[in-house]
């Protein structure tokens, strides 16, 4: 059992293991913990020679699904810890747009509880499963739009990575704690945080002196790493994950 100071504890309630062994050399875990009264848990999966380090990924507006599992699995295999968090909670009803829009409002609406549960979450994981190496922080669509949060937070990482997430900075805020390199992932064609947004964006973080890098898909819409999505782009979906992994190896 642990204890975290301040105005919040969090208790961490059980860990189990439940080893899945699909032809990989890998292992998955879930990490049940909470925050105050409210239960949430990470999806994490260890690799089993040692790992190169730690990259956590931030779900998207759907909660933590299956998506971002097979994309930790997909990690956890080029030798990475990877560690799905989820930022809604175990019993939150995810059922469709309505609560999609409720849970991602409400953080979008206290950012003080947002960078609260980013920065739980992490630190969890760190304790739990930390190693020697560096520390990635990746998310997709309103999980993009919460790595930048993180990263104007000033959360210690290695690099921020964000998939077709929304661009767009918060009133009041910038970018002058951000500790590491920015990687944008983008579609030209996002309807959702369009070429504006993302040049807004390279703006400012050129004037904060932060280093970034941003590859645009051409024609691309706004979730296209997502198959079976009506904005599903397959050459778009491999190029930036071929991006991700040459942006680990270089940072």
């Amino acid at each position: 059992m642990k204890y975290f100071s301040e105005s919040i504890y969090i208790l961490i309630l059980t860990f189990f293991i439940f080893v899945v062994f699909n032809n990989t050399d890998t292992y998955a875990n879930t990490f049940k913990y909470k925050i105050s009264d409210k239960e949430f848990g990470n999806y994490i999966v260890i690799p089993e020679e040692k790992p190169k380090g730690v990259i956590f990924i931030i779900h998207d507006w759907d909660g933590l699904t299956d998506y971002e599992k097979e994309r930790a699995n997909y990690l956890a295999e080029e030798g990475y810890i990877s560690i799905a968090i989820d930022l809604f909670g175990l019993d939150t009803k995810l059922e469709g747009f309505k609560d999609y829009r409720r849970e991602t409002g409400a953080l979008y609406a206290n950012r003080v509880e947002f960078r609260k549960r980013i920065k739980k979450a992490i630190d969890i994981g760190k304790e739990t499963h930390g190693v020697e190496g560096k520390n990635y922080l990746m998310g997709y669509c309103f999980g993009g739009s919460a790595v930048l949060e993180a990263a104007r937070a000033g959360i210690d990482m290695n690099g921020f990575i964000s998939f077709h997430g929304g661009l767009k900075t918060p009133e009041g805020q910038n970018y002058k704690k951000t500790n590491s390199k920015v990687l944008l992932l983008h579609g030209s064609a996002d309807p959702v945080s369009g070429m504006n947004d993302l040049a807004d964006l390279i703006n400012r973080l050129e004037k904060e002196g932060v280093p970034h890098e941003a590859q645009i898909f051409g024609g691309a819409r706004h979730s296209f790493t997502v198959s079976g999505s009506r904005d599903y782009d397959s050459d778009a979906d491999k190029k930036s994950w071929d991006a991700l992994k040459r942006f680990l190896s270089q940072n």
